[in-house]
């Protein structure tokens, strides 16, 4: 999980980590895990056969052929099948169900982290929270284990990271990529939750946690932070004061991008937060609460995002003046407005502005591209995405003189010529060499 350092850690100062519901992986499981793993190989094999079959004249009769492409699709979906499925034999659950009339937590309650945090800093020098005079960021962003139910929603996931490793390379930011359930009852909108609190507490170099959905896309490279503007706060949300205050809506503010600051501010309002996540009669029951509470809210389960703005509307003087609600720029951008429009932003305007002339972060809210089903047609939302992701990569490749042919093309072409001189051309292109001033300038 992103990037690792090898010098080890001192333990001089113990930190209050959260107990660990289970052990080891079963030995079990581990053997399970190698046979999918060898099963997967051999259907490789078989795809081989076939693909050599085919355009180097492998001799086997058509129907043993055929034979052979019904086992392997068999096979093929039987495996998938196993992945997908939560039940494993060889895997008993670890986990005592939870007890709907307890009061859910996410671990021991830990009560002295700011000074437990800034002992081992200071006892630690090798692992600063201040990386050339800015504060030590780490983006969390992550899937579901399983497969996507729609097959093409895993190569858009894929295409998901790759942005967002891109824009942390050229940011210097720490990337950490989830794609476990760290409580099972904390699944779905939920599951952020566990892991952001987890690495928190691992991580106390850390000085901010950035949480970004995986249908969130930058679709602004070259757009900064404006850290400085967040001094006082320890949470920055995406967000309108009047829809959250006057309005009560449960759009009010978007936790599909935000940053938490490593503290006990932050560790406490998790606490809070956390228990109406539990999946059934809790969260059941939770959204019956939210729904008649949020203007605008249709009648479903719990979700964070909901909890969140009620537990900042009904706890406002305790929670809301470490709370920064975000609207100068798009840290979370509604993509149905956005993505038909970035031919114009080329044509009128430039990387480095954030906001809805060339928008810091595009997100695909009510896509769904890994499940079932979604709130739009899937072509449309996978089409939106292509051009969402070759917009941001366009910024990226224009270093390397290439660009895709068209927003919905995965083709590139050159877009100048090699020379003799290329160091111009960092000079002149590279990203890490010309920070937005917009950004800054924002605050």
């Amino acid at each position: 999980m992103g990037q690792e350092n090898h010098h080890k850690r001192s333990s001089s100062a113990g930190l209050p980590t959260s107990r660990s519901r289970g052990g080891p992986l079963p030995r079990g499981r581990q053997i399970q895990k190698t046979f999918n793993n060898i099963k997967i190989t051999i259907l490789c094999g078989f795809v081989t056969i076939l693909v050599l079959r085919g355009t180097i004249g492998v001799n086997l009769g058509s129907s043993d052929a055929d034979a052979v492409n019904q086992n392997l699709i068999e096979e093929t979906n039987r495996i998938l099948a196993e992945i997908r499925s939560d039940a494993d034999p060889s895997d008993p659950d670890d986990q005592a169900p939870f007890n709907p009339n307890a009061t859910f937590t996410l671990g021991p309650k830990i009560l002295n982290w700011d000074h437990e945090r800034k002992a081992w800093l200071n006892q630690n020098p090798e692992y600063p929270n201040l990386v050339r005079g800015k504060p030590r960021i780490l983006l969390l962003t992550g899937s579901p284990p399983k497969p996507c139910d729609n097959p093409i929603g895993d190569h858009y996931l894929l295409k998901s990271i790759k942005n967002k490793i891109d824009y942390c390379r050229l940011h210097g930011i720490e990337i950490v990529y989830n794609l476990a359930h760290l409580d099972v009852e904390l699944a779905g909108y939920w599951a952020k939750l566990p892991m952001i609190r987890r690495l928190m507490v691992s991580h106390p170099e850390v000085e901010w946690i950035w949480w970004m959905d995986s249908d969130a896309f930058f679709t602004d490279m070259v757009f900064q932070l404006p850290l400085s503007k967040y001094d006082e706060y320890n949470l920055v949300l995406h967000g309108y004061p009047d829809l959250l205050f006057e309005q009560k809506s449960w759009i009010a503010v978007n936790t599909g991008s935000f940053l938490f600051r490593n503290c006990q501010w932050s560790l406490d309002l998790l606490d809070d937060w956390a228990p109406m996540g539990p999946k059934g009669p809790v969260r059941e029951e939770a959204g019956k609460i939210l729904t008649a509470n949020l203007k605008g809210r249709p009648a479903f389960e719990a979700d964070d995002q909901s909890a969140l703005i009620y537990l900042l509307l009904s706890k406002k003087d305790k929670w809301m003046n470490k709370v920064f609600l975000e609207n100068s720029y798009y840290l979370h951008g509604y993509w149905a407005g956005l993505v038909d429009r970035y031919e114009e932003m080329i044509d009128k305007y430039h990387p480095g502005l954030g906001d809805e002339r060339w928008p810091f972060v595009t997100h695909f809210v009510g896509c769904k591209p890994c499940g079932s089903y979604g709130d739009y047609p899937v072509e449309r939302c996978l089409s939106s995405m292509e051009r969402a992701f070759n917009f941001a990569d366009n910024q990226v490749l224009k270093l390397y003189g290439f660009s895709h042919r068209g927003l919905l093309s995965p083709k590139i072409k050159r877009i100048r010529n090699e020379t003799v001189s290329p160091l111009e051309f960092v000079d002149q292109f590279d990203i890490r060499r010309h920070p937005t001033e917009s950004s800054e300038s924002k605050s």
